[in-house]
């Protein structure tokens, strides 16, 4: 997956780097997905926010949650998603993720997680250029995220490995033709691996 960038392109500076982490939520991870399993992506995930923690890097938790279904996006669609009661407690984050207490916490309404958020702000207060993004699901809120992410001009790092979507042909799609146009594609282990 790696360019022919010597290894010191490769390093990020810890107090330029942000990770983002997408949707990793009871309601959410419960669901099939592909090629990754849900608890796959909790254990890289997990594994990258201690490694930004420890190294002192911005650490974002993004969650999609909904005060009473009036602030919920209904355009007419040709594909109309069958409404679903969702259960007690499905828009908490997983509790594997753990180092939450030091995460900045963003709530979504929608599925990128800039729109409407303080999430650019917070990114350029702290002088971040750079982040890493993983979650669910690849090509809904990771890849919207990710869009919105390179319309603000920030450089992005794709953690392939944690994250995961509805199909293996989606995630594929996604990381094969849409992630390389707007930044790089990694692992967890080479994400922190170079993180410094």
């Amino acid at each position: 997956m790696k360019d022919s960038k010597s290894a010191e392109d490769e390093l990020m500076k810890a107090e330029k780097t942000a990770l983002i982490v997408i949707d990793l939520q009871k309601g959410i991870v419960n669901r099939e997905v592909s090629p990754y399993t849900a608890a796959q992506v909790v254990q890289n995930a997990s594994r990258l926010m201690n490694a930004f923690t420890e190294k002192g890097a911005f650490v974002v938790l993004v969650r999609v949650s909904f005060v009473d279904g009036k602030d919920m996006l209904k355009p007419k669609i040709d594909s109309p998603i069958n409404p679903v009661q969702l259960p007690e407690g499905w828009d908490s984050f997983v509790p594997e993720l753990g180092n939450m207490e030091k995460a900045h916490l963003i709530t979504k309404r929608q599925w990128g997680a800039f729109y409407g958020t303080d999430l650019d702000l917070q990114l350029r207060r702290r002088g971040i250029d750079t982040i890493v993004l993983c979650g669910v699901s690849t090509g809904i809120g990771v890849d919207t995220t990710a869009r919105e992410a390179y319309q603000h001009g920030y450089h992005q790092i794709f953690v392939e490995d944690a994250m995961t979507a509805s199909t293996k042909e989606e995630h594929d799609y996604v990381c094969k033709y849409i992630f390389p146009r707007i930044g790089k594609i990694r692992t967890s282990e080479e994400v922190a691996l170079s993180l410094r």
